[in-house]
């Protein structure tokens, strides 16, 4: 195992996935419709752009997503205010149910990942991993 920053980052991203996939395999959902429920459950009503910027998605990518969970009866679009040109996505009762199973398998997941390690020591965790991310977004320039 290397244990630079990166490559922890990475093989940590794709572990979390790999198991996220496995615990959701009979449940028809495919790689980013996960993080698209996740993200809805607590932004119901949200806008393509702002979906696109949360889960970190090209518009292109996160349009066939969408397309694939419209399909499957996931979610549905809907236009608010009269804006024609602005799509609101929301989660429908077959969307909801699928997003409680992936929370549920979220927190297996964090549940394993944090064996061992004490609250102390996640809070630190998360306090250097903020900053990271600030960093690497560009919101830090100390």
């Amino acid at each position: 195992m290397d244990d630079t920053l990166h490559y922890l980052i990475m093989a940590n991203q794709m572990l979390v996935q790999k198991a996220l996939l496995e615990q959701l395999k009979d449940t028809g959902l495919t790689i980013g419709q996960p993080k698209i429920l996740d993200y809805l459950k607590d932004h119901d009503g949200s806008n393509q752009k702002e979906i696109a910027k949360a889960c970190f998605l090209e518009a292109g990518s996160l349009t066939t997503i969408l397309n694939k969970m419209e399909e499957k009866g996931l979610i549905e679009r809907r236009i608010l205010n009269g804006n024609r040109r602005s799509f609101h996505i929301f989660m429908t009762e077959e969307g909801k149910k699928k997003q409680q199973l992936v929370s549920q398998a979220f927190a297996k997941i964090e549940e394993k990942a944090l064996s061992g390690v004490s609250a102390e020591e996640f809070q630190q965790f998360l306090a250097v991993y903020g900053k990271i991310y600030a960093n690497l977004q560009g919101e830090r320039n100390e």
